[in-house]
């Protein structure tokens, strides 16, 4: 198997409590992708604020015990950490009340981004990150010196428009997104509504390279400008699927990262998610070596 060698990756954006129908976990989708990439081999950091009060101060205490690096994690004396509530639905689908604004509104540019982000093998980032016309400015600046851009869609009802959509699309070289958003999509960008032509379509109006559907437990498809491939998804007793997402983008990327071929990559993170899938919340203990990954 071919060695990660240590590549770096950083992620931008949200963290956050959430508060869910069993209790109260840190959350957020960059804060979830890079504990998954730390715990499979790749250096992840993260890119966020939390206010200066109780809930950011534990925030960061968490995020330094799950050994993420807590150096870019902004303070602000303005604006509240985040609090979500997270309400389970049918289908064991999550359904999430975001307040606005909070502190990771307000992530500004640091003198030291320019170089960390020219070092990083990939930069992560989100569509609700960018709400806010102050993270957003400091996104796009970000995204002006990344190597590789992973764009992990996440769209969140009312933070998001057509334009920054198309932005952020124009900037990637990844996209991960599930199957709602890939039919949004296709009606926003694409006179197309088969997922192949629709697919085809974004790839050339926005020059990406990679396009990744997930589509829960039907497992999902990955294309690139040659291949279109498909996965299934691990079988496995659904206790919450929170963070599974998140879970799955991570192992892809770890594996990817180290040079292993795509079917690989997509099968170890279907393990990866199932297991997540397992158990309770996004960010589980676990070791790959007795997980069998």
């Amino acid at each position: 198997m071919i060695q990660n060698q240590l590549k770096k990756a950083i992620c931008f954006g949200e963290i956050l409590w959430d508060n869910l129908p069993s209790g109260r976990l840190a959350g957020g989708a960059p804060m979830n992708v890079a504990y998954h990439l730390r715990k499979l081999g790749v250096d992840a950091s993260l890119i966020s604020r939390v206010g200066d009060d109780q809930a950011g101060r534990e925030l960061i205490d968490f995020i330094s015990s799950m050994d993420i690096p807590a150096e870019n994690i902004q303070i602000d004396t303005e604006q509240r950490t985040s609090e979500v509530v997270a309400e389970l639905k049918e289908n064991n689908e999550m359904v999430y009340t975001i307040t606005y604004p909070t502190a990771w509104d307000y992530i500004v540019w640091q003198n030291d981004f320019e170089a960390k982000i020219a070092n990083a093998d990939a930069f992560i980032f989100g569509s609700l990150s960018a709400r806010n016309e102050v993270s957003r400015a400091t996104l796009l600046q970000l995204l002006e010196h990344a190597k590789f851009k992973v764009f992990d869609v996440n769209l969140r009802a009312p933070y998001y428009d057509k334009d920054s959509i198309a932005t952020f699309l124009s900037h990637a070289d990844f996209v991960k997104l599930n199957e709602n958003e890939i039919a949004m999509l296709g009606d926003w960008f694409t006179a197309q509504h088969h997922e192949r032509s629709v697919v085809t379509a974004l790839m050339e109006k926005f020059q990406l390279s990679e396009i990744l559907i997930t589509k829960g437990a039907d497992g999902g498809t990955y294309y690139n400008t040659n291949q279109r491939i498909n996965y299934q998804a691990e079988k496995v007793v659904v206790v919450d699927t929170v963070g599974s997402g998140d879970s799955f983008l991570a192992a892809f990327l770890s594996k990817k990262l180290a040079g292993e071929e795509i079917v690989y990559c997509l099968n170890f993170a279907a393990k990866v998610a199932g297991f997540v899938t397992s158990q309770k919340g996004a960010c589980p203990s676990y070791d790959t070596a007795s997980l069998g990954f």
